[in-house]
């Protein structure tokens, strides 16, 4: 070659990587791994089987709360009440165990209770067109008031049938059935938002509402069906709560609505930047249930847990700020 053209070609340089790319999309991931591998040195039996187990299980409540909040927010709404319709299933859930009726038909009522207030959620939105951050806000009040009206403000604790408790305390084929009950509501969410028509209306409706709309998608239906799903996983959370402890309070899944929004809002950091997202979550929420066991097992102070969680929650919303602002604050 001439004038030097074969040195150029040699030694030309490689294809330049997209770096903030990559740790904008990885990032977070890749935080949460280095956050196990601290634990796994440093925590005093972190790595027992027993505690990966506990971890795995406690994760599972909160990943399929947050999902269903991811469902809503996939709409572009905000539903607050996830906790608080939790916790109402509960207890009705809890009711109809404490009187000795089926399982089945206390799991049933319990999910209704979801349905119902899901629907209920997916009215106020988009019919009487109040803002979803109002219409959760007073839809959780309602949930608990009731919950506190049925239980009088004591919780319903008994020796409880297995075939009730074993939905959370049970295992199948070796594997906690709370494992296989978070697997089945992710494949089940990611199914639905990836590979069907109604998962693609969602996505847009949330996108772009008013193109959506001009395309001639339904996107009052597809917010009715975004928060009518978080009712349901809201209900689905509260029965294996019920199941796990056998028993059932008027606020026994308040303290996970903070930590839902965590999940969710940092799992939009991760695999699909400023999005909602069904892997995020599920991510999110392990890596917050990981960073919580890690500081126990440390000695840390219980309120180190919720000084770090609003720091995640602060810093998790500077990269999903305009997805949150039009959730919360469009009329």
């Amino acid at each position: 070659m001439k004038n030097g053209r074969w040195y150029q070609s040699v030694f030309s340089a490689p294809a330049r990587i997209d770096l903030r790319g990559f740790i904008g999309q990885y990032g977070t991931a890749l935080a949460g791994l280095a956050l196990i591998a601290f634990f796994l040195a440093f925590a005093p039996n972190f790595a027992s089987t027993a505690n990966i187990v506990n971890v795995l299980k406690d994760t599972s409540f909160l990943a399929i709360l947050a999902l269903g909040f991811t469902l809503a927010f996939t709409v572009a709404e905000l539903d607050l009440s996830v906790a608080e319709i939790a916790s109402l299933a509960a207890v009705v859930c809890g009711w109809f165990v404490q009187q000795k009726y089926p399982p089945a038909l206390a799991v049933s009522a319990a999910l209704a209770v979801g349905l119902v207030l899901g629907a209920l959620n997916g009215f106020g939105v988009t019919v009487l067109r109040v803002p979803s951050l109002i219409m959760t806000l007073g839809t959780g009040a309602i949930a608990r008031g009731f919950a506190f009206m049925i239980t009088q403000g004591v919780a319903f604790v008994g020796r409880w049938p297995t075939e009730f408790t074993g939905l959370a305390r049970g295992t199948s084929f070796g594997v906690p059935n709370l494992v296989l009950w978070l697997a089945a509501v992710t494949a089940a969410t990611l199914a639905l938002v990836k590979c069907t028509r109604t998962g693609a209306h969602m996505l847009a409706t949330g996108e772009a509402e008013e193109a959506a709309r001009l395309a001639g998608i339904a996107t009052a239906r597809m917010k009715r069906i975004g928060l009518l799903l978080a009712g349901l996983l809201s209900a689905v959370t509260a029965v294996l709560l019920a199941a796990n402890l056998s028993s059932a309070a008027p606020n026994m899944a308040g303290d996970y609505l903070l930590y839902a929004i965590a999940a969710v809002l940092l799992g939009m950091t991760v695999f699909e930047p400023g999005r909602p997202n069904i892997p995020g979550t599920v991510f999110a929420a392990l890596v917050l249930k990981v960073l919580g066991n890690g500081l126990v097992l440390l000695g840390a102070q219980y309120y180190v847990q919720d000084i770090v969680l609003g720091v995640i929650i602060i810093t998790s919303v500077a990269f999903s700020a305009s997805a949150l602002k039009k959730a919360a604050f469009k009329v």
